[in-house]
């Protein structure tokens, strides 16, 4: 059996000033054939950084959008399972920061050719398209978005970060 390798990442919830989630639609690489999913933007922490660090640089490379890391708070939530890729196992810890944008204009050109085949496209979400979150089969992911964005713009972030369900079952299987 192969060694299973930790992956920590950082993502993050990037709301603008109407209350919407901004996600890109892309493809669950995890699995053959794989079905598109809706994501926040974000990705794995480099060895030396911390998530807050490595949340920032992925804004700036997903996004575009350059923001310090301490803009980007505490960690409002979490999610963590395993999956695999090129029979390479993984187990992956998620962390979900969120930041106020007043508004942003999305520029790809930092991604790198993997996030650039497997990024569909990058769309503005309303708390209630997330609440009813289900187009032609696709899903958003983590599942538990909107209520945690609902409460974080109605004034409410948690104090500890909320644990929301990991999104593949079976080892990587949608």
């Amino acid at each position: 059996m192969s060694e299973v390798v930790l992956r920590e990442s950082a993502r993050v919830l990037v709301i603008d000033r109407a209350d919407r989630l901004l996600l890109y639609r892309g493809r669950l690489l995890q699995v053959e054939d794989p079905p598109y999913a809706w994501f926040t933007p974000g990705g794995g922490v480099d060895p030396g950084e911390s998530s807050r660090q490595a949340a920032a640089r992925e804004l700036r490379e997903e996004l575009g959008h350059v923001v310090s890391p301490d803009a980007l708070g505490p960690v409002v939530a979490t999610s963590e399972g395993p999956w695999t890729s090129g029979g390479r196992r993984f187990f992956a810890r998620d962390s979900f920061f969120a930041l106020r944008v007043d508004g942003l204009e999305v520029d790809t050109s930092g991604m790198d050719e993997e996030e650039r085949e497997s990024t569909d496209h990058f769309r503005w979400w309303t708390l209630g398209e997330l609440a009813g979150a289900d187009l032609d089969g696709e899903q958003v992911v983590p599942a538990g978005l909107g209520p945690l964005v609902s409460r974080i713009v109605g004034g409410d972030p948690p104090a500890t970060p909320v644990v929301l369900p990991w999104h593949l079952l079976n080892d990587g299987q949608t």
